[in-house]
């Protein structure tokens, strides 16, 4: 029987062969101490009655459980010194914070007491999240300890198991301490994940485990003494903790194996840890995880990617807040006030907004302080804080605005709220003499009337001695467009422009045209690079799945004798032939995917939809 010291010795982690709930998986504390006490009961009933002499064993332990509990052992004094020397130097609290982790809501209990003795419990200093506890609780707690040491007080979280899962705490925590490290390694690893997670802000994230003295003197040797020795336990799981940070890459099937041998030291049946064969076996699975996880290449990729769809889309974060103020204008909604962060940065203040648009406001409320932030549209003004808030495309926001725009454009003549045509001033070195462009939505349609492209084409050109001029650039055209300023032309000159435009409108249509064919043209190479790709996808899908199923099929450890009745095999036989059946109609689903691949490519055609005109003067005929 290993004793369980954490400030709980009566309480044990018992394994049952065949049935350990070390692997089960409890959201409620309350539930996994129950499983323990059932598995508990259920063990001793495999055993004769104790002796006399065993029972006045059991008596002697308990009593000397009942006094141990009061007492402070090696590692909970370690523990509040180190937390005096890291979080609380010279007895003032720093802005350092750290997780403690706990297998038992007992040890957690017993732990939080302890500290309170400590004075590491005052305002609000120590907060605890245990499993089972209620929602809105813990997402409090959650709000407190992910703000800024400079706003919420929280330096410690004493947190137990089940409440290791789902959650983040990298924003500004890279500390934490097993308390009691987990028989199951996976579990280490859900701890661990907490705070070792993108969005980290630290160079390094520091996890501590308890081990005995001299252990560094020990460290060469697989050995630190017998079984029953506290400390042979502590340095046999400190290599477990080692050897899972080192083996993070491939914790499926090295990960079983260590949670075996660690229940068998636990149970005084080994003393070295031994994971060669899995990890040799695990080879090429490691390979093949580290080059689909090579991150950092994938990650700049996309950022590449994201760079040229938001430049060819013009989402600039000064688009998208004119087509929130637009939205909000339309709508009789008041208009947003600017705004700035404490350290300057500007930003914007979201009104009382009435009706279905109130919904927007959700989300403002900083979940610990409470107070309504303000929002921005650029991601670099929002990264890395918490004191305001991205209204990014998909924010409820954004979208009703974009919705509305979108309703408004296409609403029939008469009923739409929105001009069709608009006269901008540009400063005279953009344009030598007034311009007229014209801009449409271009869609190209698959050969299955499948939707395959979609954007905003703008042409136009010159207007010189009140006629068409020539036809300008693509180039000179978004130069033109780009350069505009909020100023109208005076209002002389707009009725000008107005009476010239019906000797200009079949101009404009060609050049219009014109650029249509031309960005269909650009379009064929990409939409063929698209289908192609969309094949080798869908065809490298379906022969992994192939190879997964053929591999299962003849994996020995599956098609050895069962020892299942007649019905159970014949069940199985049946699933069996089911998944050879599947296996054989993959080459004909990749056939007949890709050929739909390919229809839906094949001779693409473009449509387009004007949708509006801009006149452009230069700042002297204005």
């Amino acid at each position: 029987m290993a004793v369980h010291h954490g400030g709980c010795p009566d309480q044990t982690a018992p394994t049952i062969p065949g049935n350990s709930i070390a692997d089960d998986h409890y959201s409620d504390d309350t539930e996994y101490d129950e499983a323990t006490s059932d598995a508990l009961d259920t063990a001793t009933r495999l055993f004769a009655e104790p002796t006399e002499e065993e029972q006045a064993l059991l008596q002697r332990m308990k009593d000397w459980a009942r006094k141990a509990r009061g007492q402070r052992d090696s590692k909970a004094r370690q523990l509040v010194a180190w937390l005096n020397e890291h979080l609380k130097p010279g007895g003032k609290w720093s802005d350092e914070r750290v997780i403690i982790f706990t297998e038992y809501r007992a040890t957690q209990n017993w732990l939080q007491e302890v500290l309170a003795v400590e004075g590491f419990t005052a305002g609000d200093r120590l907060l605890t999240m245990y499993g089972g506890m209620d929602t809105e609780k813990r997402e409090e707690v959650k709000a407190a300890f992910q703000t800024s040491p400079e706003v919420s007080p929280v330096r410690i979280l004493l947190a137990t198991d089940a409440a290791s899962e789902g959650l983040d705490f990298q924003n500004f925590c890279h500390r934490l301490i097993h308390y009691e490290i987990p028989w199951n390694p996976n579990r280490m690893e859900q701890r661990n994940g907490r705070v070792d997670r993108h969005g980290q802000k630290a160079d390094e994230v520091l996890v501590y485990h308890f081990v005995g003295k001299g252990y560094k003197e020990r460290a060469g040797r697989q050995s630190g003494g017998q079984a029953s020795d506290l400390d042979a336990d502590l340095e046999f799981l400190m290599r477990v903790a080692l050897k899972v940070e080192t083996i993070r890459e491939d914790l499926g099937k090295v990960g079983t194996v260590i949670a075996e041998q660690v229940e068998e030291a636990m149970l005084g049946r080994r003393t070295t840890l031994n994971t060669e064969k899995a990890e040799e076996e695990s080879k090429s699975i490691r390979r093949m995880l580290r080059f689909e996880r090579d991150l950092q290449k994938q990650v700049q990729a996309l950022m590449q990617q994201y760079r040229e769809t938001r430049k060819e889309l013009r989402l600039s974060p000064e688009n998208i807040q004119k087509v929130v103020e637009v939205g909000l204008a339309l709508a009789g909604q008041p208009p947003l006030t600017p705004t700035r962060t404490d350290d300057g940065k500007p930003c914007l203040r979201l009104p009382p907004l009435k009706g279905s648009w109130a919904a927007c406001t959700e989300g403002l409320e900083h979940p610990h302080t409470k107070e309504v932030r303000p929002v921005t549209f650029d991601e670099s003004v929002s990264r890395g804080r918490d004191d305001v808030v991205l209204a990014h495309l998909n924010h409820r926001l954004p979208q009703m605005c974009l919705r509305l725009l979108r309703a408004e454009v296409w609403a029939e003549r008469g009923r739409s709220k929105l001009h069709r045509v608009t006269a901008r001033v540009v400063p005279d070195g953009v344009l030598g003499a007034p311009a007229v462009v014209a801009h449409a939505r271009l869609v190209v349609i698959g050969g299955d009337s499948h939707r395959l492209h979609e954007e905003v084409i703008a042409a136009g050109g010159l207007i010189k001695d009140a006629r068409w001029g020539g036809r300008l650039n693509v180039g000179q055209v978004e130069a033109a467009l780009a350069g505009a300023t909020g100023e109208r032309p005076s209002e002389r000159v707009r009725a000008k422009l107005l009476e010239l435009y019906p000797a200009l409108a079949s101009s404009l249509a060609s050049a219009l045209e014109a650029r249509m064919r031309d960005r269909v043209d650009g379009l064929q190479k990409r939409l063929a690079e698209r289908a192609d790709k969309e094949a080798r996808d869908i065809e490298s899908i379906l022969t992994e799945l192939r190879r997964s199923i053929e591999a299962e099929l003849n994996d020995p450890a599956y098609i050895q004798p069962m020892l299942f009745d007649d019905p159970e095999m014949e069940r199985f036989e049946r699933n069996k032939e089911a998944m050879r059946a599947r296996v054989r109609e993959i080459p004909g689903e990749i056939e007949r995917e890709t050929a739909a691949i390919r229809a839906r490519f094949a001779d693409p055609q473009a449509r387009m939809f004007p949708v509006a005109v801009t006149m452009l003067i230069p700042a002297t005929m204005a």
